[in-house]
């Protein structure tokens, strides 16, 4: 295979009538999901050229995963950006993009227009609906002329992550990456044609790669559950039991989010037999709910960054777990080789138990680097230092990790002040550096509160934390905002002239700042 349109076809060749995707407003078979995004590719062809990027301005739906097809039919890759986003961020993530197009589907298209985009900017509903009797022979040959012109290293798609200098970064992920690891997760968690994944993540994150190309990969049916029921949890399992949805390929967050809104006391969907979960460590108490309702359930462990095409590591649970231990992260995947390095970058053997090293990762997944960003790229996607007989690039992720007595990778944290917060991975350099945007404060230092799942800001300037957070909303996402506000005279630094964040981090734990 050389692209993720044969995942596509292949399912609609063999079940042409069954039920490719379904949100709460409509639904497409497999050959009407196919021609749709045919006729999109068709039209966005004409207007930029393979290779770029076209922007997708949109919640997720089941139009939206039809201008993604359509997007890789005219040969480009896509981004979604998501409405919700303030101004400043998304204005931050076009700079970088420079779309020729940009796809809208919100409600929100004066924040394009404060951007700066008035001009190729294409409704969705323009390219969804009544397409069909204006596909033509010749936009036919022209999709074929694209299709043998694409290889397996051409971009599929852009996810952004958080930026050390508030610049986001967007990873840039080819096709190939996609195959090689679709392949091999579709097979080991036994995901097939009988199966109804039920889809929780954005669209702009990748934890929702596995539930779109899984499914497409084997012909099953993905139920786009709206971002706004997970306010209302009974309206989640509501739609998870109606249409008995046998997967779920969720961040942990969203499986704690709906177990302590106490969801599944007001039902427990019949059909569910797997679950697998990633984004950050799965409280041991909230497994245990999930598996009072599903004894029988397959759980699955998942680890990995977005740089190595979703996960690198999984654990398949076979025991029964204390809530006073770790979960492993477990083995790797196929195609994939994970090893640790010490600081002196030397490999740390799966004998040394307990001995805690950076996890790198070397395989055909990894991504191609970060989107216009050949600094950012070269200081990660590196030269494997093991290896100096022939050139070879590893990703280096930043975690800690460490063996366990029973031969298993268990995660020990993060290298620098990166963190994993509501399923998201945030740098905290960049909440620091929004903050110091703000007229109003003079500087600020961040750190994460583990243990209660908070992010700390430590800052100097006015005392008004309402006004703090209405003017954080403005410049980064909702999850970014600090959870917690302490107002402090001055800044520590440490003996080399930096701010002193663990004497911050202590001084608070001893209630210093409430």
């Amino acid at each position: 295979m050389k692209n993720v349109l044969e995942y596509l076809e292949q399912s609609a060749k063999m079940y042409p009538d069954k039920i490719a995707v379904k949100d709460a407003a409509c639904s497409y078979t497999y050959e009407q999901l196919q021609n749709k995004a045919k006729c999109i590719g068709a039209c966005l062809a004409k207007q930029t050229t393979p290779r770029h990027p076209v922007c997708v301005f949109a919640d997720k739906s089941a139009d939206t995963l039809a201008v993604f097809f359509g997007i890789v039919y005219a040969g480009c890759f896509y981004t979604l950006v998501d409405p919700s986003f303030p101004e400043a961020r998304i204005q931050s993530m076009l700079s970088v993009l420079q779309p020729d197009v940009i796809v809208d589907g919100s409600d929100a298209s004066e924040k394009l227009t404060a951007c700066g985009y008035t001009e190729h900017v294409v409704r969705m509903e323009t390219l969804t609906q009544g397409m069909d009797s204006e596909y033509t022979g010749s936009d036919e040959n022209q999709l074929q002329q694209i299709r043998e012109s694409m290889i397996d290293t051409d971009p599929l798609y852009c996810n952004f992550t958080s930026g050390s200098t508030g610049t986001p970064k967007g990873v840039l992920v080819a096709h190939r990456s996609v195959l090689e690891f679709i392949d091999r997760f579709t097979e080991i968690f036994d995901i097939t044609e009988a199966d109804v994944i039920g889809n929780q993540a954005p669209f702009d994150f990748d934890v929702s790669v596995k539930d779109i190309y899984s499914a497409m990969k084997v012909g099953a049916t993905l139920i786009v559950i709206p971002k706004a029921y997970f306010m209302f949890p009974n309206s989640v399992v509501d739609m998870l039991d109606e249409n008995h949805v046998t997967t779920l390929i969720w961040a942990v967050s969203a499986l704690c989010l709906l177990n302590r809104l106490h969801g599944l006391k007001h039902k427990v969907p019949a059909d569910i037999n797997k679950i697998l979960f990633s984004g950050e460590a799965m409280p041991i108490r909230q497994l245990h709910a999930w598996q009072s309702y599903y004894p029988d359930a397959m759980f699955v462990n998942l680890y990995g960054p977005t740089e190595i095409t979703c996960n690198c590591t999984y654990h398949i649970l076979d025991r029964a777990y204390s809530e006073d231990e770790k979960l492993p992260i477990g083995i790797p995947f196929p195609n994939e080789r994970v090893f640790l390095l010490d600081e002196e970058n030397r490999l740390i053997e799966p004998g040394s138990i307990g001995k805690t090293g950076e996890l790198c990762v070397a395989g055909t997944t990894l991504a191609l680097g970060y989107y216009r960003n050949a600094a950012a790229t070269a200081k990660a996607f590196v030269a494997n230092p093991l290896q100096t007989d022939y050139p070879e690039t590893i990703y280096r992720t930043g975690d800690l990790a460490s063996y366990g007595e029973d031969g298993l990778l268990y995660f020990a944290g993060r290298k620098d002040f990166q963190i994993k917060h509501m399923g998201h991975r945030i740098e905290l350099e960049e909440i620091e550096h929004a903050l110091a945007a703000i007229p109003e404060i003079e500087g600020a230092a961040c750190f994460y509160d583990r243990e209660k799942n908070k992010v700390v800001a430590c800052y100097i300037g006015i005392d008004d934390k309402k006004y703090l957070i209405t003017a954080m909303k403005k410049k980064v996402p909702d999850y970014m905002v600090p959870n917690v506000f302490c107002k402090v005279d001055m800044l520590p630094l440490n003996k080399n002239g930096k701010t002193d964040k663990k004497l911050l981090e202590a001084q608070y734990r001893k209630g210093a700042f409430a």
